[in-house]
């Protein structure tokens, strides 16, 4: 039976190396994937999830007013091998998108993995994650820490010169450069200010 399955977890946890995990172990089987990443996240490329550990893979890329279902419909009569879609940097995908995820799992009836972060670098929900939170059959954590050790929940915003920042734009394409994975402790600290 197919199952939405939403990853979730802080910056640097490993995210895309599971997904393209997944996708590989499903290949070696002789089964094909949709692999989808958002449009805005270019920093490996147009169209490619790319993991710090250095795989990749080609990937369809989507904006707010893609339509997942849709696609994976058309694509899947083309190629009935299709076995599972993938998506990467899930916490960028519209209330609307989640929902077409939910109809490629219960009408196309192929699992759809999803991947992302559970909150922004202020504590606050992406749209893309809280609709996953509500909707997903299974909910999995992949974790990550703190450079204290525990485990890390939160994702922090530097500047250039390393500072926390408190606030701005909710979506900034970054990585080891922009982000840090904190506990919550460290992050309330953070966000408490020097």
């Amino acid at each position: 039976m197919a199952k939405l399955y939403f990853y979730y977890s802080a910056m640097n946890a490993g995210k895309s190396t599971v997904l393209l995990q997944s996708a590989y172990n499903y290949k070696e089987r002789g089964m094909d994937t949709l692999l989808f990443t958002p449009i805005i996240d270019n920093r490996a490329g147009h169209a490619v999830i790319s993991s710090r550990i250095g795989l990749k893979a080609n990937a369809i890329a989507f904006d707010k007013h893609f339509d997942l279902y849709h696609y994976t419909q058309s694509a899947l009569q083309q190629n009935p091998n299709i076995k599972c879609v993938l998506i990467d940097e899930s916490q960028f995908l519209e209330k609307e998108q989640v929902l077409q995820l939910t109809r490629i799992v219960d009408e196309l009836s192929l699992p759809v993995l999803a991947y992302g972060l559970r909150s922004d670098f202020r504590g606050e929900a992406f749209v893309g994650s809280l609709y996953l939170l509500i909707l997903a059959d299974n909910l999995v954590e992949i974790k990550t820490i703190c450079h204290c050790g525990k485990k890390a929940i939160m994702n922090a915003r530097l500047d250039a010169y390393g500072k926390i920042v408190r606030e701005g734009e909710q979506v900034q394409i970054g990585g080891n450069e922009t982000y840090v994975s904190l506990c919550r402790k460290h992050f309330k600290e953070a966000l408490k200010g020097d």
